[in-house]
């Protein structure tokens, strides 16, 4: 029987849904799975508002649609891991994002 894997599907959905997975696996019902996916989506969602701020500034719209669309990639690449249960690392950031938060 595979493990609850809600919290980490979650954990890809905004900001808030980072928020919400991370209540979600609480002590009595925290998996490493679900942890490893709360890890990644906060990573990204914090890199998104914390760069978009940055990325603002450049005033070009093709500057603004590759980070959007690296962002949505990343998220992409995530859920489906999540989806499909497996621990797949976020291509280039996903290690930094696993050290950063490890104890989550």
């Amino acid at each position: 029987m595979k493990e609850n894997n809600t919290p980490a599907i979650v954990a890809y959905i905004t900001i808030i849904g980072s928020i919400v997975a991370l209540l979600m696996n609480n002590e009595e019902k925290k998996t490493e799975f679900n942890s490893f996916h709360i890890r990644q989506g906060l990573g990204i969602n914090l890199s998104f508002h914390l760069f978009s701020y940055f990325i603002g500034y450049f005033d070009s719209w093709a500057v603004s649609m590759a980070y959007y669309i690296l962002i949505l990639g990343m998220l992409v690449i995530g859920f489906i891991g999540a989806v499909n249960h497996e621990k797949k690392l976020v291509p280039g950031v996903g290690q930094a994002f696993q050290n950063i938060f490890k104890t989550l």
